[in-house]
């Protein structure tokens, strides 16, 4: 019954039968991981740089991170939150000692923990006698999850068709424009929800002077301001948490991806006054903050400490713009390199960069394409530098070719 399936023909002839169609996926079957490489059931390689999708901040199977998965799983994998767990504690403790925030949560993804801040602001504001403020505002082209409330959150109206109606009291505003902020802002606005760098948007970064504005702004209202860091934390900007970078600091952020690098693990910590707004009974979670995925996260985010990845991501960034600005100048359809740290877009001429990734992926490089035109490049933050020019030197052989 559980025999393992050994050639891609037989993994995506079984996964077309029996998995639902909602990712539009290559048709292979990836088996196998090492740092920045993956391999498929018919052994062919292939150097990663989408990690899934900004998950793999070290790197596929990182010995640490698996000798603590491994040794927690024979330990203890699960028990209810009704009492402490030592590996969540731990994690605890290491993001709030590296991070400004008071207090975290753990939950199971990204979406998870965007919807618990938004139930966090709600509740801070009827606390204050503001039961009127409910609404959300967040940003067109941000994406902050899949379930309702989170897609709603999500400001791209592709996501949003045929689920309507959505859930009320959700508002977009233009990034970077402090001006369509204060459009938005009226007297049932409860927070405000931000990526510091729009990931699924185009890898498009917030200034640091919009940023610094609507943080006082939402001072000056008691507005929540929520920074959604699913993709950008854990060191992916250059900085631990990327709105280090801004020297801003949010009243909320949330967590996933990078924080479990590989096992599934949300969190949304909270500061000062906010730390405190949820009481036994306002929410909670079967498995958020597990043994396993705790004891892995932990391992994770003290292995991207120790070995100074947030500095090597700003390095390693530097470099790979400067490569792909130097792509721009013989392969036209390159517009636009940008980017914060190791999370980088290149905006190509084109009404869809799989021209680009599908030929790429032929030829053992997977890059992934996000907002229609634009190639993210999300790559472990340990990636050794001659990983990264072979890719590149891939990249650019494909390039050529669509330009003749």
């Amino acid at each position: 019954m559980n025999k393992k399936f050994t050639n891609n023909k037989d993994i995506v002839a079984a996964g077309k039968k029996y998995t639902m169609d909602t990712y539009g996926q290559y048709e292979v079957g990836m088996v196998k991981g090492e740092g920045s490489y993956l391999w498929d059931a018919d052994g062919k390689k292939y150097i990663d740089l989408l990690q899934g999708v900004a998950v793999n901040a070290l790197g596929h199977c990182y010995p640490d991170v698996v000798k603590a998965t491994q040794e927690q799983a024979a330990t203890l994998t699960q028990c209810a939150n009704y009492f402490y767990i030592e590996p969540g504690v731990r994690l605890a403790k290491i993001i709030i000692e590296n991070s400004c925030m008071d207090k975290v949560f753990f939950s199971n993804s990204g979406a998870e923990s965007n919807e618990g801040a938004m139930k966090l602001a709600r509740k801070y504001q009827k606390m204050q006698g503001h039961p009127e403020r409910y609404e959300v505002i967040s940003f067109k082209q941000s994406f902050h999850g899949r379930t309702l409330a989170t897609l709603t959150a999500t400001g791209q109206d592709k996501s949003h068709l045929g689920f309507e109606p959505l859930p009320a009291g959700f508002r977009y505003a233009l990034l970077n424009d402090m001006e369509s902020v204060k459009q938005e802002y009226n007297a049932n606005t409860a927070a405000v929800i931000i990526e510091p760098v729009q990931g699924e948007g185009g890898v498009i970064p917030c200034t640091e002077e919009f940023l610094k504005e609507l943080r006082a702004f939402c001072t000056e209202k008691d507005i929540v301001l929520i920074f959604d860091e699913v993709q950008v934390g854990c060191g992916r900007t250059g900085y631990l948490f990327a709105h280090q970078g801004y020297g801003v600091e949010p009243d909320v952020m949330t967590l996933a991806k990078a924080l479990g690098n590989g096992i599934p693990i949300g969190a949304f910590c909270a500061r000062g006054k906010f730390a405190d707004v949820l009481k036994p009974g306002n929410h909670g979670t079967t498995y958020g903050g597990n043994p396993i995925a705790t004891a892995t996260a932990a391992a994770a985010l003290t292995a991207i400490i120790e070995n100074k990845l947030p500095e090597r991501a700003q390095e390693m960034g530097a470099y790979l713009q400067e490569r792909l600005n130097e792509m721009k100048k013989k392969h036209p359809v390159i517009k636009e390199v940008r980017g914060r740290g190791l999370i980088v877009g290149a905006v190509l001429d084109v009404e869809d960069a799989h021209v680009v990734t599908n030929p790429c992926f032929e030829k053992g490089l997977i890059l992934n394409c996000t907002a229609g035109n634009v190639l993210r490049f999300v790559p472990a933050l340990n990636i050794p530098k001659e990983t990264l020019d072979d890719a590149l030197e891939i990249l650019e052989q494909v390039l050529t070719e669509i330009g003749k």
